[in-house]
């Protein structure tokens, strides 16, 4: 048969699938429904952060895998010429998978192992029975010319129950390295033998088919050579991945790159023949330039990697482009062109489709791949944000437009003659208008990247600059100096230049974690940059002496600091000495390297000026203890909820986001805290011992920032390394003693990351604890006010004088908002001292308790005494059990007396 005989039978094979024409073929509306979903879960992921993994499989899982057994078996009635009335069939199996898969969204989660387990074998089983049913009318038909592409579907179907076997076992919360291990072998047989092996196949027809051009000669026997070289890879893929081989799961990902490879002359062929016009093709086009690209750098990253955390690291920061970059684009393209034909009613209402899902496709087309590109560059994290919207939207523009174009089609089928996909709708869109678009969508991303630079002040210069010349005569000559920004240090530290040279400074930042800067004393500041990055600093012609520093908090304390000495007197005739340091060079040197560029030239007599700024005012001035807190203001719910009845361990999946937020510590004094989840203290983790938790940290702040779980033991070296703007890692620990732990990001100076904000507490349950009536916890610390709206004064934090202590992150706030209980009631106090410096005795006035546990061990227990206070050092925890004589307000403070007078005070309010 022709290859146009082929296409023609593809098309009717579409047209057929849906039972009436001009209305929405209704087995696809679950795709549009889990699309809604994954867009849903992506606008809210900011306020209210979900699993990455949740977005993925909504996507992947959901609305990918009922689109390939939709469509699959439609192209399987084509390709071979047969069809099998099995209509109710497969609307069972459509049941199943989409059961299935919202059990495994829900069971995951909620850590119910048992619901995860039925979702995974239901998914399983569906496209299992999916893939026999194909199996069997590829056995019962005649030879076909395209019949690889069916093999191409049952060896797809064979791979998702074994990725929905590997999934249910991730469930399980495996300890590294067979999580990491596990979690790669499960997205190869997932993405590349269930989504990989669908897409190929099919593309091999409907590639040529939305082009409008003939299959390439010789297509379907490349497509044959490749099904076996593509099958093996994704088993040797994860079959080296399960076994702990790294050379082998990269072997395998370049062996499915090959096999790609020995199908592209066919896709080459018809793109030559007939470029894309639409925004179908252009889709589908962008997809599988994602999927190779990424499986390039994802071969790479693997085979070069030397432990399975970096390949995990690798695995993580790639997912993305092979889901939206591959993954959404192919399935958003293929949709676009075949539903048109699925709706039917002949060409004009098909134009008129196709017409409303072409509009502004070159501006969608460019803002999603200039975007993900950027998303892949070490840029700013507020940029990588903005970029991730206008992806998400630019994705998202598809689904309106699918609606839109059902609406076009009936319109057109019942008004033909009037409908705007009518004879007078244009074949295509003119080249002007389409680069104009074009060229819109590449601005809106250039508008992002700017807007992201302007608003994240970790890449914003310092302001007025003043000269450095001090009336030295200017030589002529200009020395470039190349210091490197490491471990708390500046190389070399000393920089000497002849007086009156003009000095260029060529920073790079060569830390591997950490976020540095430089600022002189000139006002002249480098901007922040990440690991990696290299900036020219001009700071002009130099005649005195100048002292610099990194501007990060707590860097310059630490020893950050940079010394530039003038040499000689400055002759004035351009012939100036020099330069002294190994690194100096001519000008021009490193004029190549990018960054901020900073002061180019002298400043003008105006830049010379006293600064005019308004001196920022200090958080102290503002500090009144006795006043109330502002409208608005909510006091944190110290309450401790009871832990669930389990009968055995559970599973504790979080996600903290690291993010820069002002709050308001004291009424009316405000401070930028560094916060997990945009409280201080973090979130709360509760659970019990043999519990395991697994915590998703994203750091959207300014620096580099990371975290420490005393609760867990583990070599600190790779789950608490310091996270650049933008990173993300898992930690992984299980809960093996009792008690109230303290966890803080341990970034240096660590003082300062723990005094900003970063700590909270997870309580460990020791084993056959009593009940209580009611159950509290106070996390102690200490504030040292900077600025009003400002960060840690790191002055007063060296000196061990703070302002304010504090329990829960507020002065006196249980004063303001008094926590509760009855007379007679048993009541519990957990009781956490955050630090960084200071100790903590804990103390409820009027009352005495009878219980009292620190450090994992009973101090007292009920019926044998009576104890005053709880004495705890900086990263101690204990709790107190009490019950109260009569009706009152009994408050409860830090009795290191300076402490509680400075804000570590609240109240229990007792009623009958």
């Amino acid at each position: 048969m022709s290859s146009h005989s082929e296409q023609a039978g593809l098309e009717q094979a579409v047209v057929r699938r849906q039972g009436s024409r001009g209305f929405w073929p209704l087995r696809d509306l679950p795709v549009l429904v889990w699309l809604a979903a994954t867009v849903v879960v992506a606008l809210v992921h900011p306020f209210v952060p979900a699993p990455r993994w949740l977005m993925i499989h909504l996507l992947m899982l959901g609305a990918v895998s009922h689109a390939i057994v939709v469509w699959s078996r439609y192209f399987t009635d084509a390709l071979l010429h047969s069809a099998e009335d099995d209509r109710r069939s497969q609307n069972r199996r459509l049941l199943l998978l989409n059961g299935g898969v919202i059990l495994v969204v829900v069971g995951v989660p909620s850590h119910v192992w048992p619901l995860t387990l039925l979702g995974a074998t239901a998914v399983g089983s569906a496209v299992l029975w999916h893939g026999w049913t194909i199996l069997r009318q590829l056995h019962a038909a005649l030879p076909a010319r395209f019949g690889s592409s069916v093999r191409y579907y049952v060896a797809a179907a064979c791979f998702l129950p074994v990725g929905a076997g590997l999934g249910t076992a991730l469930a399980r919360d495996l300890a590294d390295p067979w999580h990491t291990r596990l979690v790669v072998a499960h997205a190869a047989v997932n993405l590349l033998g269930w989504v990989g092996l669908t897409v190929v196949g099919t593309l091999v027809t409907l590639w040529p088919t939305m082009l409008r051009t003939r299959i390439a000669s010789g297509a379907e026997r490349a497509t044959t050579r490749a099904l076996p070289v593509l099958v093996c890879s994704v088993l040797v893929t994860a079959g080296g991945a399960s076994a702990g081989v790294r050379p082998l799961a990269a072997v395998g990902i370049a062996g499915y790159v090959t096999g790609l490879l020995l199908t592209a002359p066919a896709f080459v062929d018809a793109l030559r023949r007939k470029p894309p016009t639409a925004f179908p093709a252009w889709s589908v086009l962008s997809g599988l330039t994602w999927l190779v690209g990424t499986l390039v750098a994802l071969g790479a990253g693997i085979g070069a990697a030397s432990s399975w955390p970096q390949v995990h690291e690798v695995f993580g920061w790639l997912t993305p482009f092979l889901v939206a970059g591959f993954g959404a684009q192919v399935l958003l393209g293929a949709l676009s062109y075949l539903v048109p034909v699925a709706l039917g009613g002949g060409p004009t209402p098909v134009r008129a489709a196709n017409l409303v899902l072409d509009r502004g496709a070159p501006l969608r087309l460019v803002v999603t791949n200039t975007g993900l590109l950027l998303c892949a560059l070490p840029v700013p994290s507020t940029v990588r944000v903005l970029a991730s919207v206008l992806v998400l939207v630019a994705l998202a523009a598809t689904l309106p437009l699918l609606i839109l174009a059902v609406r076009a089609s009936r319109s057109a089928t019942a008004h033909p003659t009037s409908a705007p996909g009518g004879a007078r709708v244009p074949h295509g869109r003119p080249a002007g208008q389409m680069s104009g678009l074009a060229a819109t969508g590449l601005a809106v991303v250039v508008m992002a990247v700017a807007a992201g630079v302007a608003v994240d002040p970790a890449v914003l210069g310092a302001g007025t600059t003043v000269s450095a010349a001090a009336g030295v005569a200017a030589t002529g000559e200009t020395t470039t100096v190349e210091v490197e920004a490491r471990d708390m240090r500046f190389t070399p530290a000393t920089i000497s230049v002849p007086a009156g040279n003009r000095l260029v400074i060529v920073l790079t930042n060569t830390d591997d974690e950490d976020v540095h800067d430089l600022v002189l004393e000139t006002g002249t500041d480098s901007g922040r940059l990440s690991p990696g990055e290299t900036v020219r600093v001009e700071v002009g012609v130099v005649g005195r002496d100048l002292d610099g520093w990194c501007s990060v908090i707590g860097h310059k304390q630490m020893g950050m600091v940079l010394t530039v000495h003038v040499t000689g007197t400055g002759t004035g005739t351009g012939t100036g000495a020099a330069p002294t340091t190994a690194a100096a060079s001519s000008e021009g040197h490193a004029s190549h390297l990018h960054g901020p560029g900073v002061n180019d030239g002298d400043p003008s007599p105006a830049e010379t000026d006293e600064t005019r700024e308004v001196e920022p005012t200090p958080a102290t001035d503002h500090l009144d203890l006795m006043a109330e807190p502002s409208p608005g203001w909510a006091a944190r719910d110290a309450a401790l909820p009871p832990l669930p009845a389990l009968p055995r361990s559970r599973v504790h999946r979080r996600t903290f986001v690291v993010r820069d937020v002002e709050r308001e510590v004291a009424p009316g004094v405000t401070q930028r805290l560094w916060t997990y989840g945009g409280t201080a203290p973090g979130p709360v983790l509760h659970g019990r011992v043999g519990d395991r938790f697994e915590i998703t940290l994203i750091n959207s702040g300014s620096i580099g920032h990371s975290i420490d779980f005393h609760a867990g033991a583990l070599a600190p070296q790779r789950p608490m390394r310091t996270l650049a703007p933008g990173q993300s890692l898992t930690y992984r620990f299980r809960a093996t003693r009792a008690g109230v732990w303290l966890y803080h990001c341990s970034t240096m100076p660590m003082s300062a990351h723990i005094a900003n904000g970063l700590f909270g507490a997870v309580v460990i349950e020791p084993r056959h604890l009593p009940s209580v009536d009611r159950s509290y916890l106070l996390v102690q610390s200490e504030l040292y006010l900077g600025e009003q709206g400002g960060e840690v004064d790191v002055t007063k934090l060296a000196d061990e004088n703070p302002d304010l202590a504090v329990f829960n992150g507020f002065a006196n706030q249980y004063d303001h908002a008094p926590l509760t209980a009855r007379v007679g009631e048993r009541v519990r106090v957990w009781v956490l001292d955050a630090g960084p410096n200071r100790p903590t005795s804990f103390h409820v006035v009027g009352a005495q308790f009878d219980t009292t546990y620190a450090e994992g061990a009973y101090l007292l227990r009920r019926g044998e005494s009576g104890a005053q206070s709880l004495g705890l050092q900086a990263a101690q925890g204990g709790f107190v059990e009490l019950t109260f004589p009569e009706p009152g307000d009994y408050p409860f403070v830090s009795h290191v007396m300076i402490d509680a007078e400075r804000g570590a005070h609240g109240n229990f309010r007792v009623s009958p």
